[in-house]
């Protein structure tokens, strides 16, 4: 008994051809059309002359595949038409099948395939790569935009990462968020600073939102505060290392004078809030510290305990380009302000304003040296 893979390639017909619609995008596989045009035409030699291929082309490849399929596939007679055996009939049964089945799927993709490579040719469309933290709002902003010309490709992963990929040339923009002018003794200043230079990078002002506790719906256990959380030892669920939450939570607790290891941490880091918050609903623990557009969704509970601000940043050279000048305009359109202001916790700030580096993130001192006399 032999075990085959037919391996089968995406075609497309034109609309010049006689096919319905339905046939426009066809998932095809070689052998299929040889086996149609000899059971239509009868003879192998009228088959070649069909799909303009030379005799000896078709006949080899129609005893190439008896030979890897192990069954005979045409019945040649003296003096009487070529005809499929019944193991033929069954392969262009199953063809059809297969066609049936699938061909809405494949005019879908085939679709979604043309509209994407429209915008390569339409000179006011726009592309912008973001690696970005996760978050919310980006996944509107990206459809907001898709509507102006503006498609962003967006590669959610942690903060610390995101800058990384903008400084490696990976992206164009990175996205991050921190509170309201950390401090340089802060663990955001140990994150970021070498990653971010005044004079190379610029920001752009994206939306602040709300941070704090994610709870269970109705906050059974009471917590307040990060206090509460280590007093009832409340079965906390970490962020991976690297997010800009676990940054802003080793923040937190510096500021509440608390030891990280004070925390009932679970072994298992949570990639997003999402997953975070998916942790919480299924009772897997207590408490999480996450966005509140994110519990509202899951209708769990949420504490306020920190306005943060998300930011935007490129490097000075990609801020003028069309591209970039495109999403700038878009942030600070009414429109999108009204779709942002709508999200749970979130508002628009400065949104799309170029910003000092040096005033959101004052890390940085310099000292002009003095001339010689």
């Amino acid at each position: 008994m032999h075990s085959v893979s037919l391996h089968y390639t995406l075609s497309h017909r034109d609309d010049s051809d006689t096919t319905s619609s339905n046939e426009a995008a066809l998932l095809r596989h070689p052998l299929m059309d040889l086996l149609q045009a000899v059971d239509q035409k009868g003879s192998i030699s009228a088959a070649a002359r069909e799909l303009n291929l030379s005799y000896r082309h078709v006949w080899g490849e129609l005893k190439r595949w008896e030979d890897v399929l192990g069954h005979e596939l045409i019945i040649w007679e003296k003096g009487q038409s070529a005809k499929l055996t019944e193991f033929g009939d069954k392969l262009m049964w199953a063809e059809r099948q297969t066609q049936a089945r699938l061909a809405p799927q494949l005019e879908a993709l085939r679709a979604d395939l043309e509209r994407t490579f429209a915008v390569a040719f339409d000179p006011d469309a726009h592309v912008l790569t973001l690696y970005a933290s996760h978050d919310d709002a980006l996944p509107r902003l990206r459809e907001h935009a898709a509507n102006d010309g503006l498609h962003l490709d967006i590669r959610f992963c942690g903060s610390v990462d995101a800058i990384r990929a903008l400084n490696e040339g990976r992206c164009t923009l990175a996205g991050f968020h921190t509170q309201s002018h950390p401090g340089d003794a802060s663990h955001t200043a140990a994150a970021y600073k070498n990653l971010l230079q005044p004079g190379l990078h610029k920001i752009i002002g994206f939306a602040t939102r709300s941070q704090g506790l994610i709870t269970a719906a109705g906050n059974p256990l009471q917590l307040q505060n990060l206090t509460d959380v280590v007093r009832t030892q409340a079965r906390f669920v970490q962020r991976s290392p690297g997010t800009g939450t676990r940054v802003l939570l080793d923040d937190l607790l510096r500021q509440d004078h608390i030891q990280p290891n004070a925390l009932n941490s679970s072994a298992e880091e949570e990639p997003s809030h999402t997953a975070l918050a998916e942790a919480i609903a299924s009772g897997r623990g207590d408490v999480g510290l996450g966005i509140e557009s994110t519990a509202a969704a899951r209708s769990l509970g949420f504490v306020p305990l920190v306005r943060e601000q998300f930011h935007l940043v490129c490097l000075k050279s990609a801020l003028d380009t069309p591209a970039t000048q495109a999403l700038r305009t878009l942030l600070q359109a009414p429109t999108w302000h009204e779709v942002l202001n709508a999200l749970p916790g979130y508002a628009a700030q400065d949104s799309g304003q170029v910003q000092s580096l040096n005033q959101q993130l004052p890390w940085w001192t310099f000292r002009r040296t003095k001339k010689a006399s």
